[in-house]
């Protein structure tokens, strides 16, 4: 019972989730006016609007004008809800959960922003950072000193690999966005945290990259959001940070 509730919660947030991903970038207000058709602009109304199940009924198109509405808006509604499940399956009831819970769905917001503009707002990390600061020293067991190291090691580390790139490849190899997502990990988190988001980060991304390269779905020099990779990190180090940790220098004993 209690985790059918916080699905349902999950997925009604999910659904503010996908206006924000519009939106932000667009730099529009979440708020007003309500949600249109992106082709015909009518009104969609409440009950065309309920998540997930709207788009069963309608078959994945607008009731007005049969535009195809992209299946990402459902899958960004689960994907949340599910994270959420997860989250109280690993943490339980508490306002740990609760944190962590707001932490999951602006990883999920970023993630999507960056896949398709390229970018992840000053106006989700930023505060980001100020938010994970002040849960990490009153709610989470990251404590304060552990949040302020992870902040200046999760965003120092990516702020030099910004800085050396264009010496040793000759072109900028990460965005400003990517440092703040990082700091923002460690607000949360911590500094190895923040350490695991990159390992795990950089590893399925070039692992990714490759695969993209070798069935030429990417060129070479192509940019690749890296942001996608650094939420799928924080979330791993989210749930199985210690775990990680403790079986990489384990390796070495």
């Amino acid at each position: 019972m209690e985790y059918g509730v916080v699905l349902f919660f999950g997925v009604i947030i999910g659904s503010f989730l996908t206006v924000c991903i519009h939106r932000i970038p667009r730099e529009t207000s979440i708020v007003s006016p309500r949600s249109a058709c992106v082709s015909c602009n009518q009104t969609i109304c409440w009950y065309d609007n309920i998540p997930i199940v709207s788009f069963l009924i309608l078959r994945g198109r607008c009731r007005y004008c049969q535009f195809a509405i992209r299946p990402r808006y459902p899958i960004i509604e689960l994907s949340n809800g599910l994270g959420y499940m997860a989250i109280l399956w690993r943490f339980g009831w508490g306002w740990e959960s609760v944190v962590y819970a707001i932490f999951f769905s602006v990883l999920l917001t970023i993630t999507w922003i960056d896949w398709d503009y390229q970018i992840i707002p000053d106006v989700i990390s930023l505060p980001g950072i100020v938010v994970g600061m002040v849960a990490a020293a009153t709610v989470l067991p990251t404590g304060m000193m552990n949040s302020i190291i992870g902040v200046v090691v999760g965003g120092g580390v990516l702020w030099f690999m910004a800085w050396i790139s264009p010496f040793l490849f000759g072109k900028e190899g990460l965005g400003g966005g990517d440092i703040k997502l990082l700091a923002m990990v460690g607000a949360f988190l911590g500094w190895q945290a923040a350490l695991t988001t990159l390992m795990v980060a950089s590893i399925v991304g070039a692992v990714i990259g490759i695969v993209l390269l070798v069935f030429k779905i990417l060129k070479s020099g192509q940019y690749i959001p890296f942001g996608p990779y650094l939420a799928l990190g924080a979330i791993l180090a989210l749930f199985y940070g210690a775990e990680m940790m403790d079986w990489y220098f384990g390796r070495f004993q």
